[in-house]
């Protein structure tokens, strides 16, 4: 094990280099624009449907179904506001959604639409009885529910299965955002019930700036955008070719690698988990006792400030976060934390350790010393403020 040592999987991951390969022709040789119908376009359309059908195996959905995007932000935001132009009712999101789901919600709700919160319990599940008071305590009739698969920071998993169900049986829309689960955990867009899923590809060893909504046909989906016809319609403007391919050679190796993946990762965050135990008594790891995704860890240290021991990390070499990528300027604590139940002076001692397919025993023996080091200083420093 080498420093600089990253552990923030979650916020976004390296590329892996058969995708890299899988792209570079699509810079120069392979330029054409898919739309165009000479030769040139052909072979990129070509290349186009190939992806489409490559990230649509990858959680089990039918290619026609795939709309490209920019990324998981974009997809979140044509699900919510291209659904709510086109169904009257309320829209109900989960307490503990991605920014990119609360911000188009809190943007609608601007405009008169009733957003409706389903809380979510202890561990940061959201229960069949919470998700049932917020959809009938709702004052108009719910048009869109939207949950998470597996959160960002506690990696909790949740059951999109039973609330696809409870959505249906109020006769509103499923969302779900699966962007941190594709590729960690078996990911299944039929079996979930859901009509809607949105996917993101630097998530899984692709390239940044490319994500996917899938969405069922029978639904009408306001675009964002207004302009050509590319992507059915749903999403037009030229589309990122390259970054497309990379997504669809990334799903292809995370289909075909997942149970190694998942099982490698899984055993490192177990052996994290006992050895944080054994050597902070009193650390506390959220949502132990719920199903999460294999690689994510998220842990108070209390007394110690989480902001603090992050930056102390990172000057060691190390790469962890304080919680979602998307929100690390804030200075608040966690919404997810505080959603659970958990006071604020314990959710601001929270870190995100969040491990990868290339993680090592090594790493993780590095970063448990580089823990007790810092923690130790930062404990003797708050002793000394105190006298």
């Amino acid at each position: 094990m080498t420093l600089p040592l990253y552990l923030d999987y979650n916020a976004t991951t390296p590329i892996d280099p058969l995708v890299v390969e899988a792209m570079l022709p699509y810079w120069q040789q392979q330029f054409g624009n898919p739309s165009s119908g000479h030769r040139f376009g052909q072979q990129a359309r070509e290349a186009l449907n190939r992806a489409r059908e490559q990230v649509a195996a990858l959680i089990n959905a039918h290619h026609s179904q795939v709309v490209f995007t920019s990324g998981g932000t974009e997809a979140n935001n044509l699900a919510i506001k291209g659904i709510a132009a086109q169904y009257a009712g309320a829209i109900a999101i989960s307490a503990i959604e991605h920014s990119s789901v609360q911000g188009p919600t809190a943007y609608l709700k601007q405009t008169g639409r009733e957003i409706a919160t389903i809380g979510v319990n202890e561990d940061g599940v959201v229960t069949q009885l919470t998700s049932q008071q917020a959809l009938s305590q709702a004052k108009a009739r719910p048009a869109l529910v939207s949950v998470m698969l597996a959160n960002n920071e506690t990696g909790a998993v949740q059951d999109i299965a039973m609330l696809s169900g409870l959505a249906r049986e109020h006769s509103a829309i499923m969302h779900t955002d699966a962007v941190q689960a594709a590729g960690k955990i078996p990911v299944d867009f039929n079996a979930l019930g859901v009509h809607m899923m949105s996917l993101s590809a630097h998530k899984i060893y692709g390239p940044k700036g490319v994500g996917a909504l899938i969405l069922d046909k029978s639904l009408d989906c306001t675009p964002l955008l207004h302009g050509g016809g590319q992507e059915n319609g749903i999403r037009p403007g030229t589309e990122n070719l390259a970054g497309i391919v990379g997504f669809g050679k990334a799903s292809e190796l995370a289909a075909a690698q997942l149970p190694q993946r998942s099982q490698h990762m899984l055993g490192l965050r177990e052996g994290l988990e006992q050895r944080l135990k054994q050597e902070f008594t009193a650390a506390i790891v959220f949502g132990q006792t719920v199903t999460r995704l294999p690689n994510t860890v998220f842990v108070a240290f209390p007394g110690i400030d989480g902001g603090t021991l992050l930056v102390n990390l990172d000057q060691t070499g190390i790469a962890i976060s304080s919680g979602s990528a998307c929100e690390s300027g804030s200075t608040d604590p966690s919404h997810v934390l505080l959603a659970m139940g958990v006071e604020p002076a314990i959710a601001r001692c929270a870190i995100r350790i969040s491990v990868g397919k290339d993680t090592t025993l090594d790493d993780i023996d590095e970063l448990m010393r580089q823990l007790k080091r810092h923690t130790k200083a930062l404990h003797s420093m708050s002793s000394m403020a105190v006298l």
